[in-house]
């Protein structure tokens, strides 16, 4: 597990006070805490990067201004504009030490499976997974070892462990797999196999 830190300020609610963190070059966002109103915050747009732009699963350490204590959260949601795709908006959700919490991880996939060595072809299912853990116990990502994947198999969220880590995804769930590389003439030669559509072509109407 790898914590980043973010340092906020408190913001006015509403929309027009948004626009005008906007103005400002920051980012405007809210912060939830189980048990406590939500926190209008507002930060520096550079600072999120490595929170919004990231492949590992991290805990943000949030600094408030003007509060003592940090909070530890995650990034639950985040908005871009749909033109310049700058982040506009983005909401923390924090949570207590002794506390599961529901966590979307990245799966990475390691190995070299014998399907693909055999003339088959890879396909990775599932970028990312949901689990519940502790804060403490956090992986930054989930590795999936193909080595021994033959072509037509498959691995399912049910086949994966983690130590300290309950996965939520459905159990059935695909994560990657390994298929028959289609062969290019075959295809062809199954195209012109296919029977022709009535009126496919040009016919004189008959009067």
């Amino acid at each position: 597990m790898s914590e980043i830190v973010l340092n906020v300020a408190k913001r006015a609610t509403g929309k027009k006070a948004a626009k005008q963190v906007r103005n400002s070059g920051n980012v405007p966002g809210v912060f939830y805490l189980k048990g406590v109103d939500s926190i209008s915050i507002s930060a520096n747009a550079k600072s999120l990067r490595p929170i919004v732009y990231t492949k590992d699963a991290r805990i943000v350490k949030l600094n408030i201004e003007g509060e003592k204590e940090s909070h530890d959260c995650i990034l639950k949601d985040v908005t871009f504009d749909p033109i310049t795709d700058v982040i506009t908006h983005f909401d923390l959700h924090g949570f207590g030490a002794d506390e599961l919490v529901d966590f979307e991880v990245p799966i990475r996939v390691v190995g070299s499976a014998i399907g693909v060595r055999d003339g088959g072809i890879l396909e990775q299912v599932l970028l990312k997974a949901h689990i519940m853990c502790l804060p403490s116990q956090l992986p930054e990502h989930i590795d999936v070892d193909v080595t021994n994947l033959r072509i037509n198999q498959s691995i399912h969220i049910s086949e994966l462990s983690v130590p300290n880590v309950r996965f939520t995804s459905k159990a059935d769930q695909a994560v990657v797999a390994v298929h028959h590389a289609r062969n290019e003439n075959a295809a062809a030669a199954a195209a012109a196999a296919e029977p022709e559509l009535v009126g496919q072509k040009g016919k004189k109407e008959e009067k």
